[in-house]
């Protein structure tokens, strides 16, 4: 399989010396971390088989954001912790788009117009929500900020994943939302966006912004998506820790370009493109988030302010309406199904020998100092 690190091996170098000066630091880091990621040049470990005396080398991983070969591990530990605070009630998708005339404006400053887009679009759901003709409670709200399309074209949206319900203002009734209904799109649409042009006013007031951004209409999406557990597989997994390009979608590498696949949403029907490999560099790191910025945030009912006011909620509403995990955590011979405090450490690498199917012994830390190539 191509990985992104064989293009960068390719093309970097060129890249760095026509644009080095001018990139920022998170970029730089990016390309050096992925690279890196699972060579000798992070060391790792060394095992030896007990079959057939092979000796077998895991590295480490460079665990940067934008690398497709990390956050496996992390997204099953996130997942898990995610799905203990799911509340057994429908949820909603919301999909908000930043029109085509701010792009540049976000792209030339990310870090605030990033996080004032994730604030308004929150702000507006749970504003919206609160209104007594639709759910008239505050909903909890998940953001996650994507920057991409298939293609690797510069395309800011956030995804939020929305309760189906909420909480009274009391705190003490859940009010639930219309089955197949949260809140109108065209109304939460010219909320976002009166939102957003103020914060901008507010916090960056030196930017000068198009006005057809403010006038045009903004592309919404709201979805009725699944309950429960469910919702947090179908949706979090794939959205939460997803990277601008994986591994698998390179299909070809040449001396001067790549060539990607991706899915075309008008046919559904898989489609290649080829780019130059500056082009292909530029693309993919363009979508490399600055340094400390968080692209998953909480707001509303799953605010960390709320999060005790979110539990009582949760368990009112599994007092009421019992699902199939209860009564399976009733039979004392089943296993809890809150994890406990202190998890064990899973194993750094299979104990299989991938020769001889023999066990794996571990053998030594390899240092970045005493790395060695298999």
């Amino acid at each position: 399989m191509i990985e992104v690190a064989d293009v960068f091996r390719r093309f970097a170098g060129d890249y760095l010396s026509a644009h080095g000066a001018s990139m920022p630091l998170s970029h730089q880091r990016a390309i050096a971390d992925i690279l890196a990621c699972r060579t000798e040049a992070l060391g790792g470990h060394l095992w030896r088989c007990d079959e057939c005396a092979a000796e077998v080398f895991s590295y480490h991983s460079c665990k940067n954001r934008s690398c497709p070969k990390c956050h496996t591990d992390q997204t099953e530990r996130w997942l898990e912790a995610r799905k203990a605070e799911m509340l057994p009630i429908p949820y909603f998708h919301v999909t908000i788009t930043v029109p085509e005339e701010l792009r540049d404006a976000l792209r030339a400053n990310q870090r605030d117009g990033y996080a004032l887009l994730m604030k308004a679009a929150a702000e507006a759901v749970i504003e919206l929500a609160r209104d007594p003709r639709y759910v008239g409670a505050t909903v909890g709200v998940l953001a996650v900020l994507h920057t991409w399309t298939q293609q690797l074209l510069y395309h800011p949206h956030v995804h939020c994943l929305v309760t189906g319900g909420g909480v009274s203002d009391d705190g003490r009734h859940w009010r639930p939302a219309r089955r197949a209904f949260l809140v109108p799109v065209k109304a939460l649409a010219k909320l976002v966006r009166g939102k957003l042009r103020a914060a901008f006013q507010k916090r960056r007031p030196d930017l000068v912004l198009p006005e057809a951004a403010w006038s045009k209409p903004w592309v919404v999406h709201c979805t009725a998506w699944g309950e429960g557990e469910q919702a947090v597989l179908d949706y979090l997994a794939r959205y939460v820790f997803r990277v601008a390009l994986t591994n698998a979608r390179i299909v070809g590498l040449d001396d001067q370009t790549v060539t990607i696949q991706y899915k075309d949403r008008k046919t559904g029907c898989r489609r290649t493109c080829r780019l130059s490999g500056d082009e292909f560099m530029r693309r993919f790191l363009q979508h490399v988030l600055p340094r400390g910025f968080h692209k998953v945030r909480y707001s509303g009912l799953w605010h960390p302010a709320q999060r005790r006011n979110a539990a009582r909620i949760r368990q009112m509403l599994q007092l009421q309406a019992p699902s199939k995990t209860d009564l399976i955590q009733d039979d004392p011979a089943a296993p809890p199904l809150i994890p406990p405090a202190v998890e064990p450490v899973p194993p750094i690498e299979p104990q299989i020998c991938p020769h001889c199917q023999g066990r794996l012994v571990f053998i030594r830390m390899l240092t970045p100092q005493q790395a060695m190539a298999p």
